[in-house]
């Protein structure tokens, strides 16, 4: 059951900083972010044996950094 629920936690945290059309540099980085912060904490996770729970943080985090990096191109872009 925990499996299943760490599973659905990833998905969910992922898929929560994607969409269909990205508007703006924050959207668009921060669906990269997740994808590739799952990426990342899943392989760094699955050597201490708990892939699934690396993949979840690592998408959350990934998610927030990439939105934070990409709402800072478009303030820049904003002042041009």
């Amino acid at each position: 059951m925990k499996k299943v629920i760490t599973i659905t936690a990833a998905i969910f945290s992922a898929a929560a900083f994607t969409s269909c059309q990205p508007q703006n540099n924050a959207q668009a980085n921060a669906g990269t972010g997740a994808a590739l912060g799952a990426i990342a904490g899943g392989i760094i996770g699955h050597q201490s044996g708990k892939g699934l729970e690396g993949a979840a943080i690592g998408a959350a985090a990934g998610g927030a950094g990439g939105y934070a990096i990409g709402n800072e191109k478009d303030k820049k872009q904003q002042y041009r």
